[in-house]
This record gives C-alpha cells, sequence and structure tokens, in this order.
C-alpha cells in the first residue's frame, strides 16, 4: 500500500471515530443527566423504561407524549425529555383504558385529567359502562327473541300471505330491502325467484331466517357468526347454535366489563397518587356529611 493510500485511510479512521464518538458522547451526556438526577433523589426514567413498563416502542411512548396521554414531560439542558413516575402511571393508567373503552375514549380521558377537567375524565367513564349496560340489555332482548322466533317454525302465522316479495318483507321487518340484497349475497339469506318475473319470493321459512338475522345485526354479530345459527335453525328447527352464539357474545361483554373495572381502579390509583389542579378525592364531595 502505498503512503497516499495509507493517508488517505488514516483520515478516514479519525472521520468515522468522530461519528462514532458524537453518538457515543449524545448517549454518554443522556446516561450523566440521569445519573446525576438519580443522585439527586428524583426517579429519572428513560423512553426506553416506559417502554418496557408498557410493552411498547419507545417512539410510542413520544407519540403518547406529544397526544396529551403523558403528562408533560420537562425537557433536561441536553434536550431530552424528562420523565418519571408519574408518567409511568399515566402509561399504565392509559394502557388500561383502552382495553376496556378502546383508544378514542381512552386517549380523550387522560387528556381531559391532565388539563384539570377530572368530571369530564368521569363522565368519560360513565358513559363506557353505559353503554355497555345497554348492548348487555339488548343481548338479553336478543336471545328472547331469537328464542320465541326459533320456537315458531318456518309456519308461523301472521304474514299476509304465503309468498312475499323483497319490499313486503322489507317492510315487514322494518329493514331497507337493499340489506336483505345485503344478506342475500353473504348467503345468509336464500328466496326463490319467480318464474315468470324473476322476483324474489320470500317463503315463511324465508322471512323467520330474515328476521334472525336482523335481530342478530342489532347485536352486532358478523356474518360468520350469523351462518351456523341459520344452519342449525334450518336442519333441525333447533336453537343449539344459536345459543352458543349468545353465551360467546356473553363472554365477550364480561371480559369487556373486566377490562372496565381495571381500568378505572388504575384511574382511580393515578387521580389519587397525582395531584391533578383544583379536582382531587380529597376535594370531592362528602355524601355522608350531608
Amino acid at each position: 500500500m502505498s503512503r497516499q493510500e495509507a493517508g488517505s485511510g488514516a483520515a478516514a479512521g479519525p472521520a468515522r471515530e468522530t461519528a462514532g464518538g458524537s453518538r457515543s458522547e449524545a448517549g454518554g451526556a443522556e446516561r450523566e443527566e440521569g445519573g446525576a438526577a438519580r443522585q439527586a433523589g428524583a426517579e429519572r426514567l428513560r423512553p426506553v423504561d416506559l417502554a418496557r413498563a408498557a410493552g411498547v416502542s419507545t417512539q410510542q411512548i413520544r407519540n403518547y407524549a406529544d397526544a396529551g396521554i403523558l403528562p408533560p414531560a420537562p425537557r433536561s439542558p441536553a434536550g431530552y425529555r424528562t420523565f418519571d413516575d408519574s408518567h409511568r402511571q399515566a402509561l399504565l393508567t392509559y394502557r388500561a383504558l383502552v382495553r376496556g373503552h378502546g383508544p378514542g375514549t381512552a386517549r380523550a380521558v387522560m387528556r381531559a385529567v391532565h388539563e384539570g377537567d377530572v368530571p369530564q375524565a368521569l363522565a368519560l367513564i360513565d358513559a363506557g359502562h353505559a353503554a355497555l349496560h345497554e348492548q348487555r340489555r339488548s343481548l338479553r332482548a336478543t336471545g328472547r327473541a331469537l328464542e320465541a322466533v326459533a320456537e315458531e317454525g318456518p309456519g308461523a302465522p301472521a304474514l299476509p300471505r304465503s309468498r312475499l316479495r323483497i319490499g313486503e318483507v322489507a317492510a315487514h321487518l322494518g329493514v331497507r330491502a337493499s340489506a336483505l340484497r345485503v344478506w342475500e349475497s353473504a348467503g345468509l339469506l336464500t328466496p326463490s325467484r319467480d318464474p315468470g318475473t324473476h322476483y324474489r319470493s320470500y317463503l315463511p321459512a324465508d322471512v323467520r331466517d330474515a328476521r334472525v338475522v336482523h335481530l342478530l345485526r342489532q347485536s352486532h354479530y358478523l356474518f360468520a357468526q350469523i351462518r351456523p345459527v341459520l344452519d342449525d335453525l334450518r336442519r333441525s328447527g333447533g336453537v343449539v347454535a344459536l345459543r352458543a352464539a349468545l353465551a360467546q357474545r356473553e363472554t365477550v361483554l364480561n371480559a369487556r366489563t373486566r377490562a372496565m373495572l381495571e381500568g378505572a381502579g388504575r384511574l382511580h390509583h393515578y387521580l389519587d397518587s397525582t395531584p391533578r389542579g383544583p379536582y382531587s378525592a380529597d376535594s370531592a364531595p362528602d355524601s355522608s356529611a350531608q
């Protein structure tokens, strides 16, 4: 190797060392700041510490901070966010709320708390529980209605005549004719066709199936969940698959209730452990004193 090549290699080496050194120095500065904070008695947490606690990425932690899900995070003289245990508690509270209420409501709750509007946060929690209660009521009503429909059999009275057109079935059920067409395209309904006009012709059994689909769709059942219910009704007139579908839905609601309770417990702890302005557990009205 020539002296010129050796010289160029020597020049490139320090350049690489400088680039690598700047990254290591930045990391070292952050570690030094963290060590200084710990020596001062403050619990200093890095984004990676919060990420590990919640099982998310460090970028997600930054997104949460920017979205107001975490309380405001001051920055160090070097420009790094300064997190502590209050941010960890906020993160775990948000993640617990997501499991029961979904990300939209969970985000709104945490923002309200950090903006000092705890009553609004509590109202959002109440609304979630109320909506879940309505779903339970709807599930019970759907179960009773479906049992009644299944027990009626395909020859039940109350239809104007034995064969109905799509518009008449839609009016009878209180749905749009387009909904019946969608259900037919999904393979849930199989009306026959009039030989002369080729119009759809619904027999009493078809109307019963349409009623079952309508009731289950109102309770947010997917087409794949409805199909075995209809197959069971058509095959034996029984309600085995129907009851299994209702039981599965109830299991989902029970799991969501437990998740909501966990989220409420986390939020209660977070509000008690972190001062949030004029409203706190200590300042809430005491009904026992009245």
